[in-house]
């Protein structure tokens, strides 16, 4: 397993043996793929979060659902990512939504990381064309159970629980798309976004260790990583890893999930 995190240096001195992968995607409703074809990093094939990394929403599932394995191993397998490809991804918010694509590989035990700073970071021309991949042969397997996280373990204390979404829709001041504003009871906000500078790479690992620590994730501790829908969470869990704290695990369903039950729902800090 490689770390979750490389630089541009590294994907150039790998380059045949690397599948980049472009996982834009944007809340406010723009097309990713769009962006994709207006220009991206050369060679790198488009993955679309909502059919690919994420089953159908629902109230009972939340907004983002882990996809079908056997969905997931096939839209792999079509954009040419295969058993022993190693991916990198990016996109242009610093990761946060790429994040996603590297978690869920890494769980089943690819190779796989983010390029630190994303589209950001290329400094060469883009891409506007693109050359269908000849499909890869990527097994099928199950999400394991020890990466992943439920709401009634999100919910039951024991764990440090880390809710990655901004400060406003943390405290409850706001919340554009989900049934109830505020965040799971005992949960502590670790922002993603804030894992990254301006530029859109990742803060020094001594850095992220003391935002963690601030948070109170010490070495050993199990970590729970939530967001609004389990896109976001995965950028804190890469970050946990990146700064050596261990893989955590994931609360799929996350707030757009909690949201929908009778639970309580905690607002301020």
């Amino acid at each position: 397993m490689i770390d979750p995190v490389v630089d541009l240096d590294w994907v150039r001195a790998h380059a045949g043996d690397v599948v980049l992968a472009d996982v834009r995607w944007y809340l406010d409703g723009r097309s990713g793929r769009a962006a994709y074809q207006k220009g991206h990093l050369p060679g790198a094939v488009f993955i679309d979060l909502d059919t690919t990394l994420a089953g159908p929403a629902s109230p009972a599932e939340g907004r983002h659902p882990l996809p079908d394995p056997e969905v997931f191993a096939a839209a792999m397998s079509a954009a040419g990512i295969g058993d022993a490809s190693t991916v990198v991804a990016y996109d242009d918010a610093g990761g946060v939504i790429a994040a996603r694509l590297i978690w869920l590989l890494r769980a089943v035990g690819r190779r796989a990381a983010l390029l630190d700073g994303g589209l950001l970071a290329y400094d060469g021309e883009l891409a506007t064309g693109s050359t269908p991949p000849s499909p890869a042969v990527f097994s099928v397997r199950e999400w394991p159970a020890e990466r992943l996280a439920t709401l009634d373990d999100a919910a039951g204390g024991g764990h440090v629980v880390l809710d990655a979404r901004d400060a406003p829709r943390f405290r409850g001041d706001t919340e554009p798309v989900d049934p109830r504003a505020g965040h799971i009871p005992g949960a502590r906000n670790l922002p993603c976004r804030a894992n990254v500078t301006a530029d859109g790479r990742f803060l020094p690992v001594a850095e992220l260790r003391e935002r963690f620590a601030a948070v109170g994730v010490a070495e050993g501790a199990e970590v729970i990583s939530y967001c609004g829908s389990g896109v976001t969470a995965c950028h804190n869990l890469i970050a946990l890893e990146h700064a050596g704290l261990g893989r955590g695990r994931l609360y799929p369903g996350s707030w757009s999930q909690y949201s929908t039950t009778d639970r309580p729902a905690a607002t301020g800090d």
